[in-house]
């Protein structure tokens, strides 16, 4: 994680005003934060101090289960507020985020303001919507793994984790994730490589035709 300061400083927080987040004056607790690809934003396990606002980038949500299976639960796309839940629930730990593109954060130093945030009825309601449309987001998704074929929900995925025109994700985990077995899932790549939508390469799979990827991702949406 880098520190971000001076100019570039001022113009995140211009470009990404939080102001009216808060019923008082948030610009003492905050710091602009750059993290690279793969990096981790929380360690799975760890108790934050601090609460993040992600303003650009993507990353991934993952839970260890007791038998030491890993699991993907979702992607966070900004704009979106990470270490929430830890604010509102003290004997919480936190599950693992890491990026997958680089990412710029606001991030809020919960020691110096925590009692602030707790009574701040302007922040707590914002904190409420947001976890309603993260509710409805998951439902959703689960919705779309009953009805939609794998060929719509793929497409969509590539989309969200995707990165500089390639999309480079782990089978097995987006199987998991897609609820799909591993054949089903190569076949339906193969698919979309024959139909000139990707190419496969040593970086990943290249999209080549965003478009019809784009075409195939809004049936679901």
């Amino acid at each position: 994680m880098q520190l971000l300061t001076g100019s570039k400083r001022t113009y995140y927080l211009e470009q990404y005003p939080i102001d009216d987040f808060f019923s008082f004056d948030i610009q003492p607790y905050i710091e602009l934060c750059q993290f690279e690809k793969g990096e981790w934003i929380f360690k799975e396990g760890s108790y934050p101090d601090t609460m993040y606002y992600m303003i650009e980038g993507k990353a991934k949500l993952y839970v260890t289960h007791k038998n030491g299976k890993v699991s993907l639960i979702e992607y966070i796309e900004a704009p979106c507020f990470m270490g929430e839940i830890e604010l509102l629930n003290e004997g919480r730990y936190t599950k693992g985020i890491q990026t997958v593109s680089q990412t710029i954060c606001l991030s809020i130093a919960i020691n110096g303001c925590k009692e602030k945030l707790l009574a701040d009825a302007v922040f707590l309601r914002r904190i409420c919507v947001f976890l309603g449309q993260k509710q409805t987001a998951v439902t959703a998704k689960y919705t779309q793994n009953q009805v939609y074929p794998l060929e719509n929900r793929l497409a969509a995925f590539i989309q969200l984790s995707s990165d500089q025109g390639y999309y480079k994700e782990k089978h097995t985990e987006i199987c998991e994730y897609l609820g799909v077995s591993y054949r089903h899932l190569l076949y339906v790549l193969a698919q979309f490589c024959e139909e000139k939508i990707l190419e496969k390469t040593k970086k990943g799979y290249h999209i080549l035709d965003d478009k019809r990827l784009a075409k195939l991702a809004q049936e679901i949406q």
